[in-house]
């Protein structure tokens, strides 16, 4: 059987350790498959390439004796507004980007996947807000204008974020959530209202006695946005079955769950 490389580029949610990349890429590929997941926390579509990870993602593609190479490309949470170095203008540079990853994957030969930016977890009495929605409906757009696969990640995820309620939400976390933060949950908040401002990049909301992990080691501390064990799992099966379903030919590299 021939080989498929599938390489993944995008921001923490998608990257080792903190998104269902990790997950994806040891559970659900086949022998046959190289995955190479080239995330990296706190990037956005244009720090990822100012930093230099895209050109490295580029040298990936053009590694010799595979049949094909596939892209999935997911950014927009450090798009937003309050990522300094890294936010970009909704209308005028977060498009320019995503088109720009897709016209220089298939330049390279290989055939590019947008994914749009998994949805936090952030609940306000009882109603999940799903704060990605226009970054999502502008990489949907690129996608149909520009005839490329689209995994639909954020409107998935944000359905059943909803469907499962704040509490059980929680079991998608890195970490296990504090007394207080439960307790909110049962009312429909994502943290109590005495939360104070977050010492991390990807959401603002987070406790500030949070502790981010350092390089190498597990996460275990707890926020709305990133995936523990049991999230990235989830979220892999669902990257996994769309992608089969929306390129059928290489369902066999793909390790399906029913």
């Amino acid at each position: 059987m021939p080989a498929l490389k599938i390489i993944l580029i995008g921001d923490s949610t998608t990257a080792v350790l903190s998104g269902w990349g990790g997950a994806f890429c040891s559970r659900h590929v086949t022998m046959w498959t190289s995955c190479v997941n080239m995330a990296r926390n706190g990037r956005s579509s244009a720090g990822y390439i100012r930093e230099g990870s895209w050109a490295l993602a580029q040298a990936e593609m053009h590694a010799p004796a595979y049949q094909k190479a596939l892209v999935l490309i997911q950014f927009g949470h450090n798009d937003q507004p309050g990522h300094p170095g890294q936010e970009t203008d909704l209308s005028t540079e977060f498009p320019v980007y995503i088109e720009r990853y897709v016209r220089e994957t298939r330049a390279a030969g290989a055939i590019p996947v947008l994914v749009t930016p998994l949805s936090r977890r952030r609940f306000v009495n009882g109603k999940h807000e799903n704060t990605l929605v226009p970054w999502s409906d502008e990489i949907r757009e690129i996608a149909k204008r520009m005839n490329v696969p689209l995994i639909d990640l954020n409107a998935e995820s944000a359905a059943i974020v909803s469907a499962l309620g704040p509490t059980l939400a929680n079991g998608l976390a890195m970490g296990s959530p504090s007394r207080e933060t439960s307790a909110a949950a049962l009312d429909g908040l994502s943290y109590p209202d005495t939360a104070r401002k977050c010492v991390c990049a990807d959401d603002r909301t987070v406790p500030a006695q949070s502790k981010h992990p350092q390089l190498g080691e597990a996460g275990h501390y707890f926020d709305i946005t990133h995936l523990g064990t049991e999230g990235a799992e989830f979220f892999a099966t669902l990257i996994a079955r769309d992608l089969a379903r929306e390129m059928p030919d290489v369902r066999p590299w793909l390790v399906l769950e029913d």
